[in-house]
């Protein structure tokens, strides 16, 4: 990366910079790959911050299907990880989950797990304990929109009518064959039958996008998911644990990462010699890059204060300007062979594209993801019937009830005065972008036109050829789209 002026004086955030165009030879957004090479499986630079209500095992079985990595948050106790683990590893990698509900549940159940959107629905079955579904324990899928219209005590059972289309796995195709064959069954959702059994439910968005993005998956093919763990305790037990379940990189987190207790921790697991590749942080200075690499780290998560939920910087003045702390990190970790994860302060696809150009292999997104349909959580609604689902920080009062439960009250409450962060905030829905798959369109299709701006079809070359320029208040400004009643 290169500034188009003069080097700046002071640390910037992405709002303080701006991409300029290049000559390109990049003809067209498809053939941009965006693979981090991070020695990920990703395919995409995208990572799901490892925070409670943010990445549980839907958000990251998704997220993984379209190329990215979710990371389970350390405040799981280890049976809950071990568990989500094996969850996403049983999942399928061609198909969507199906959201399977029994037929006695009710729309006011559905709606707790999904909005009354197209492009949704529920598989509505007789459960029988865990024993794979087949086709015949299929009464039938009930299109989202009809939620909107059904007693919320209405049994789904009831409002079950027509015959589910249901296609052999065989029989689909790939890509555009894929979506032609559900397109002629004309059918908004169709069930995917391998040898009578269910494995999964298939949309024509579905079909579509599995051939525009590639599957982050492991060496079996089953999907790739992360795992956090903290600095303390048994760090190495729980370490190798989490690797034994299937788990495909470790981060080993806490908010001071440059400390002597990371240190420790991330030594005691390199020595390990897990096979996964190793992420610690968070830091935002090239020594600490340097001291957590010679420690074991092969990628850094980089970022203190940028995030909507942390109140760290106004707290403790401690942090610094993510886009600057980016880009010191990225390019001393560049010299040492290592990569850099920017994690916060992303709020449109333009600060996903800035912290790659500031070289950066993935971005973090936490808050952006929270106001999804797949992340944890049961969708609320306000008083005008908007959905929303609850976020809190990781460093909050009810972060850290949950984090230390098990202590008495005393030093739970001991914990509790030195809490950090918000503890509740509403993260609406967006209508049109309901699925964290809708916001992997919206920021890969941003990115991939900002990589053809800069002449660039890889994140490397994006790395090398991004140009970026300093701008003043305004100017970020004026590049933000007129209201609509102007």
């Amino acid at each position: 990366m290169k500034f188009s002026g003069s080097q700046p004086a002071v640390d910037l955030t992405y709002s303080d910079v701006f991409l300029v165009p290049r000559r390109s030879a990049v003809s067209s957004r498809l053939v941009v790959d965006l693979a981090p090479q991070d020695g990920t499986p990703a395919t995409i630079p995208l990572v799901a911050s490892n925070m409670n209500s943010v990445t549980g095992p839907r958000l990251a079985a998704t997220l993984a299907r379209r190329g990215g990595l979710g990371v389970l948050p350390q405040d799981l106790p280890l049976q809950e990880l071990d568990g989500a683990i094996r969850w996403v590893k049983r999942q399928p990698v061609r198909w969507d989950t199906p959201l399977v509900l029994s037929p006695r549940a009710s729309v006011a159940d559905a709606l707790r797990l999904l909005p009354a959107l197209p492009g949704h629905g529920v598989v509505v079955a007789e459960q029988r304990g865990g024993e794979p579904l087949t086709r015949a324990d299929v009464l039938g899928i009930l299109p989202a929109p009809r939620l909107a219209t059904a007693l919320p005590d209405a049994a789904l059972g009831d409002l079950v009518h027509a015959e589910p289309v249901s296609l052999a796995a065989e029989d689909i195709g790939e890509g555009r064959a894929a979506f032609d064959t559900i397109d002629a069954a004309d059918a908004e959702i169709v069930l995917v039958l391998d040898r009578g059994q269910l494995v999964g439910t298939l949309t024509p968005r579905t079909a579509l996008r599995s051939s525009l993005y590639r599957p982050a998956v492991d060496a079996e093919g089953r999907l790739a998911v992360a795992a956090a763990v903290g600095i303390n305790g048994d760090v190495a037990g729980k370490a190798a644990a989490l690797v034994g379940a299937g788990v495909d990189v470790l981060v080993i987190d806490t908010a001071h990462g440059h400390q002597e207790g990371m240190l420790r921790a991330l030594e005691t697991v390199a020595r390990l010699d897990l096979g996964v590749p190793l992420v610690a942080g968070n830091i935002v200075t090239a020594d600490g890059v340097h001291d957590l690499v010679r420690a074991g780290a092969s990628i850094l998560k980089v970022g203190v204060g940028p995030g909507a939920m942390c109140t760290t910087r106004m707290m403790t003045a401690v942090g610094r300007p993510q886009f600057s702390a980016v880009l010191e990190t990225a390019e001393a970790a560049a010299g040492l062979g290592a990569h850099v994860w920017a994690d916060g302060g992303v709020r449109y696809p333009r600060d996903v594209a800035l912290a790659l150009a500031a070289g950066a292999a993935s971005v973090m997104v936490g808050s952006w993801f929270a106001g999804t349909i797949e992340a944890p959580g049961e969708l609320l609604h306000d008083r005008e019937g908007r959905a929303y689902k609850e976020s809190w920080g990781m460093a909050s009062t009810k972060a850290v009830q949950a984090r230390f439960d098990r202590l008495d009250a005393y030093e739970r409450a001991r914990k509790e005065l030195f809490a950090e962060g918000i503890s509740s905030s509403m993260i609406y829905l967006d209508p049109l972008r309901p699925g964290v798959e809708d916001l992997l369109d919206m920021i890969t299709s941003g990115v991939r036109s900002s990589f053809t701006y800069a002449g660039a079809s890889t994140v490397p070359e994006f790395h090398d050829r991004a140009l970026v320029g300093l701008q003043s208040a305004s100017g970020y400004e004026e590049g933000k789209a007129l209201p609509v009643s102007w």
